[in-house]
């Protein structure tokens, strides 16, 4: 028998240490290690049996290696197949996370009954739910298909065996916290399981060509729980946001081996499912206030599709020492930056103002791109001063206060005239080699002080 020894490993990074520490050296986390008992000798045979079993494959210089283009099973969504890259690529393994409740499961059986719907077997294993729980939703959801197998299981062993007895063309994992694998001794969640758990389905959708979906929970700071090793194992990483409180969830894609990683895709969550949201623009300008201060639309570029965003700020005095900057939707350290610029290059005396700043919609943006719509939304804000209506504005600001070219400029104009927008406010850099529409007109701005002159009307 194998000598047995004891471990502990962090539940949040996966550092492993021979004694118990309150604090993990590898993430400075606290009370996340937790005691886990291996048998010795058991990884090193592993790898042994495996480079021996590879030794038949032989080296290939790069020029000789056909490419080819890898298939893709387009769904009924356009939005899950453009996030996704045209569609899902057969033998890939791809993890989807988000908040309880947020819809992962609701949008994973809708894209399963769409794919058995094309009589191809499709085989849905939930660690959480029971069938009938499953058929439940089923049947809100409206879907009735006879190639849609559904299982409650949590042993990794019996669940291959259903793969390979089901045959199908598409597997969803709903979570890979809840399977566990009998020779690892750790708790199902734990790091070890789902490192062993993934691992053997990535495996099986590789030999296969099975396109196996794995849903993974997400910690309180809104990231993959367990290590960063699984996000690095899988081909894609999909993360599904919203408040629950909206009916509005946005699908991101933060890894994809076979397609972009700016793409987003939005959906409404409705009484029967979720539902495409084909114009995001409109919906986040629905509910736009007319003519209020510290009102901004910006053109913002999420992937390869322009949307229009309104970006909101409000300056008031401060009752405390130190004056507050929060931020909802961009980055928090953007604000005083971009305060620190008017300040000292448009003349503002910000230095005792309290600056709330926030992208309505409850979307996220991190593009350089949105720099100059946010500046002049605090001076919109500060001056108690109103921009037009049909204003858009899109530029990158930088510390001596000159706004710099963005890219895509020519989509962007597009969509803000498409949506009925008069004036768009873009760096006079991106005014050459291009023909804007002709029913918006066009502003080059080379400066904050110039961009707060044509918006505000600021000598």
């Amino acid at each position: 028998m194998a000598k047995r020894k004891t471990k502990f490993v962090c539940q949040e990074c996966g550092y492993e240490t021979p004694k118990w520490m309150g604090k993990c050296p590898g993430c400075n986390q606290w009370n996340t290690l937790v005691e886990e008992v291996s048998a010795a000798g058991t990884n090193s045979r592993h790898v042994f049996q495996t480079n021996s079993t590879s030794a038949t494959s032989k080296p290939e210089k790069i020029n000789q290696i056909k490419s080819q283009k890898e298939p893709r099973l387009p769904t009924e969504m356009p939005e899950f197949n453009r996030v996704l890259g045209g569609g899902i690529v057969a033998g890939s393994l791809v993890l989807i996370g988000g908040d309880p409740g947020i819809g992962k499961s609701t949008l994973l059986l809708q894209v399963s009954a769409q794919i058995a719907d094309k009589n191809m077997p499709v085989l849905y294993i939930s660690g959480e739910e029971s069938a009938r729980q499953t058929k439940l939703r089923a049947e809100r959801l409206g879907i009735t298909s006879d190639e849609l197998y559904v299982l409650s299981e949590t042993n990794l062993q019996d669940v291959i065996t259903h793969i390979e007895n089901v045959e199908p063309n598409f597997v969803v994992i709903d979570s890979i916290q809840t399977i566990y694998k009998e020779d690892v001794t750790s708790a199902p969640g734990s790091v070890s399981q789902v490192r062993e758990c993934t691992s053997h389905l990535m495996r099986i959708a590789k030999s296969k060509g099975i396109p196996i979906f794995i849903v993974g929970h997400v910690t309180k700071e809104g990231s993959i729980a367990g290590p960063r090793l699984l996000e690095h194992m899988v081909d894609a990483v999909l993360y599904f946001e919203g408040e629950r409180h909206h009916t509005f969830r946005i699908l991101r894609s933060v890894k994809n081996r076979f397609g972009s990683t700016h793409e987003m895709g939005i959906f409404e969550m409705k009484e029967e499912g979720l539902r495409e949201v084909l114009n995001p623009s409109e919906i986040f300008l629905e509910e736009r206030s007319q003519g209020a201060a510290g009102s901004i639309v910006v053109a913002s570029m999420e992937g390869s599709r322009p949307v229009l965003v309104e970006i909101q700020a409000l300056i008031s005095p401060t009752a405390f020492g130190n004056p507050r900057r929060m931020a909802t939707g961009i980055d928090n350290s953007r604000v005083p930056l971009l305060m620190a610029v008017l300040e000292k290059r448009a003349g503002l005396l910000l230095q005792n103002q309290d600056a709330y700043v926030k992208v309505a919609g409850g979307v996220k943006l991190d593009e350089p791109a949105i720099d100059l719509a946010v500046a002049l939304s605090v001076a919109s804000s500060f001056r108690d001063r109103s921009s037009r209506p049909d204003d858009v504005v899109v530029g990158e600001v930088g510390l001596t206060g000159e706004v710099r070219r963005v890219a895509r400029i020519e989509q962007r104009v597009q969509e803000a005239a498409k949506l009925g927008f008069k004036r768009v406010i873009i760096p006079k850099k991106n005014m050459d080699g291009w023909t804007p529409p002709s029913d918006i007109e066009v502003i080059g701005v080379s400066s904050v002080q110039e961009a707060m002159k044509v918006t505000l009307g600021d000598a």
